[in-house]
């Protein structure tokens, strides 16, 4: 009774490790959840007033399929002030979160049998949505620091489209000019669009965080996705964005309005509120965000697990082998720690042997997580 097509779309792991934690906390047991991608913090105090007020002036309609008009506005003023991209608001749609700015996208540039490029271990949903659009994913190899080493080399005639994640989910890497400019190059050599995630770009650490669409000649092969969710710690608001060129924002458009119609009216005042009011919110998270990591990074290492320190977004993916591999440990966590975290696994076939952790938990709840994991390995 179910399409070929749906039937062969994985769940999302993140989510349903995520569940599991959740229930087993429910039960009564002391679980630890570090397989959550949501930062641990309250979206600030002016955001949430923004959207009461709005509801309070009776904005709860519908609205444009591609946002209010403010809004947008405001989003292209920013991709022009903080990632050097020129572009007009009539070519930003606001969505109900980026992962559907991303799935609109993706269903938009690829039809049946093209392929895509994905870096590395790379989100889980980014494949789902390739088939779903009836692709096929082509992976490129990264190095023991998640940066990409055989590109040219995962490029064939059906390739139509590389996405670029940077920071990235699950590993954290950040991928500096001369990765981008590469991909770039190979963008337009091979005449391919390119997708780039950007949700972690505010995340990083004494990095600078640099956006695809901002090389020469890149403006016009570029879908730029982000959002709210990570560095407004907004995940449950549902608000994201993307912007690129008009051929291809106008049949995201219409995809967009035959399936989510628009996102939430009074979020979209809220987002307004979150690009243009105070910033230090940001600041004070990716402060915390960093001592973690630090902490993390430092006390795996401790009890004899290999990790790489991660550019930015708020994952660890340390190097599991020689314990059984990521899908075993993280089930060793799990019953043997109680400590929910990712089977490296779930982000393709470069993430077998490694497994996600996220540190959007208090440094209390890091510090308890890393005992118990000491004491399971003995």
């Amino acid at each position: 009774m179910v399409s070929e097509r749906l039937a062969s779309i994985p769940e999302s792991t993140t989510m349903k490790i995520s569940a599991m934690a959740k229930k087993l906390n429910a039960a009564g047991l002391d679980v630890i959840d570090l397989g959550v991608g949501e930062p641990d913090f309250d979206t600030p105090k002016n955001i949430c007033d923004a959207a009461i007020d709005s509801i309070r002036r009776g904005e709860t309609h519908y609205l444009p399929t591609s946002g209010i008009p403010e809004l947008r506005a405001a989003i292209a003023e920013k991709l022009y002030n903080d990632n050097g991209i020129e572009i007009s608001p009539d070519l930003v749609s606001v969505v109900p979160g980026a992962k559907m700015a991303i799935f609109a996208a993706i269903q938009a540039l690829l039809d049946e049998g093209d392929e895509c490029v994905l870096i590395g271990p790379s989100w889980v949903s980014y494949e789902p949505c390739v088939n779903f659009a009836g692709g096929r994913v082509r992976w490129a190899q990264v190095d023991e620091e998640f940066k990409p080493t055989d590109l040219a080399d995962s490029i064939t005639s059906k390739t139509r489209m590389i996405l670029v994640n940077s920071p990235s989910n699950p590993t954290g890497a950040v991928f500096g000019r001369e990765i981008l400019e590469e991909i770039g190059d190979l963008a337009i050599d091979h005449n391919l669009a390119v997708l780039s995630d950007e949700i972690y770009e505010k995340i990083v650490y004494g990095q600078e965080h640099i956006s695809m669409g901002s090389f020469p000649g890149m403006s016009e092969r570029t879908v730029t996705v982000n959002g709210f969710s990570k560095c407004y710690a907004m995940t449950g608001w549902r608000l994201g964005y993307l912007a690129g060129p008009q051929e291809v924002m106008k049949w995201v458009n219409r995809i967009l309005s035959h399936s989510v119609s628009h996102a939430t009216t009074f979020v979209q005042w809220a987002g307004i509120e979150a690009l243009k009011g105070p910033q230090d919110s940001i600041r004070a998270m990716v402060a915390e965000f960093k001592e973690r990591r630090d902490l993390l990074v430092s006390g795996l290492e401790d009890i004899g697990i290999v990790c790489s320190l991660p550019g930015g977004a708020f994952y660890v993916f340390p190097d599991v082998s020689e314990f059984g591999g990521g899908d075993s440990f993280a089930e060793r966590m799990l019953s043997e720690a109680m400590v929910a975290a990712t089977p490296g696994s779930a982000f393709g076939p470069g993430g077998v042997g490694h497994v996600r952790i996220s540190y959007a938990a208090s440094k209390e709840r890091l510090t308890e997580a890393l005992e118990r994991m000491g004491k399971m390995l003995g």
